[in-house]
């Protein structure tokens, strides 16, 4: 019956993300807002409703490791697994906005959501800061949607009769969409969590990987499927609004509900919270890259997943071949990384210094 449940919600979940992309994108640019706000917005937040429900009603049970690890590990899960997977199907276009707002607010989240953990709890204070924030994001993207809609010609605004009829078609595709997306999380996360605790594995661990990527399976095919149907605002705008509403919506409520303080574990607070900071980090200067996340950083990503979830199996596990993956990971792949990284960014950003000075020169 779990694995007929699983496969259940796996296909409610393929047939919720295609109607919740058909219907945000062709919203969008029939009032003339950008897909990028609309992934950023209501895609995005959509598709982290999973995630909400989970960790909302963890911490209303007293099951702080699931409340937190399912957001920090989602997080890690969409940057790494969906951006990575998705950019391996088709190379990603990322906008200017993400790469000099959302992303460094995303960073900046990142951080705040570590510092008000130092204390290993969340407390409701902590929550309502959080809780602010994802309003003030959240009216900031309208303002700027609004904006850039008053700058479109009177003709492309919908205004027959017809049009408003395919508005309203588009709005209950998104709320199918979403209604779809949701129950198959669910069905496939009670599912995974079943399976998990059969094999005695810990809430900590279940909240880290088999949640935290059964609830990003929205994410996932949201944004694989974005990809594939060309909009690539969409992908990459999911992934960062859906970290941005993790860390703010999910996690500032959580801790604004729960009965006490959130605890978070020292295992979150030494390892997997500076994981995701750094994954975070790791955006940038994929992002500069020419504005493109091409097939080969996508791979690095996707790689960097596999290479994480057996780490966590093998910490849980305390399996003698830890210390040596461990110090393989510190001390020569990501340095590796890194500079890789740093050098093609560089390349990237003189080749863009070089074309800007060319038509100078001409002149």
């Amino acid at each position: 019956m779990q694995i007929v449940l699983f496969v259940v919600g796996l296909a409610l979940l393929i047939v919720g993300a295609e109607l919740l992309v058909r219907g945000a994108s062709k919203l969008a640019r029939s009032f003339g807002i950008p897909s990028l706000i609309v992934g950023l917005t209501v895609v995005a937040f959509g598709t982290s409703a999973p995630e909400f429900a989970v960790s909302v009603k963890s911490a209303l049970t007293g099951q702080s490791s699931i409340a937190v690890g399912n957001v920090v590990g989602s997080n890690i899960f969409s940057v790494l697994f969906i951006l990575g997977l998705s950019a391996l199907i088709s190379p990603l276009v990322v906008s200017k906005q993400l790469i000099r707002f959302d992303v460094p607010l995303m960073i900046g989240a990142s951080i705040l959501v570590f510092l008000l953990a130092w204390d290993h709890r969340l407390t409701r204070l902590d929550g309502s800061l959080l809780f602010g924030g994802l309003i003030l994001y959240t009216a900031f993207l309208i303002y700027h949607g609004r904006k850039h809609s008053n700058h479109e010609k009177p003709s492309q605004v919908p205004i027959q009769q017809l049009e408003k009829r395919s508005a309203i078609t588009n709005v209950v595709f998104i709320i199918a969409g979403l209604v779809l997306l949701v129950i198959g999380s669910r069905l496939l996360v009670n599912s995974a969590v079943a399976f998990a605790q059969f094999f005695g594995v810990s809430e900590l661990l279940i909240g880290l990987t088999i949640v935290a990527a059964g609830t990003s399976l929205p994410e996932v095919v949201t944004s694989i499927i974005a990809s594939l149907r060309g909009e690539r605002d969409i992908a990459v705008g999911n992934v960062v609004g859906s970290n941005l509403f993790n860390l703010l919506g999910v996690l500032g409520l959580s801790a604004l509900v729960a009965p006490t303080a959130i605890d978070v574990a020292p295992s979150v607070l030494s390892f997997d919270l500076p994981l995701m900071i750094s994954v975070a980090f790791a955006c940038l200067p994929i992002f500069f890259t020419g504005g493109i996340i091409s097939r080969w950083e996508g791979g690095l990503l996707f790689a960097y997943y596999f290479a994480y979830t057996a780490y966590l199996i093998l910490m849980v596990t305390r399996h003698e071949a830890l210390p040596v993956f461990h110090a393989g990971m510190m001390y020569f792949v990501i340095p590796l990384t890194v500079v890789t990284l740093t050098v093609t960014a560089a390349q990237a950003f003189r080749r863009k210094h070089k074309s800007r000075e060319t038509p100078k020169a001409a002149g």
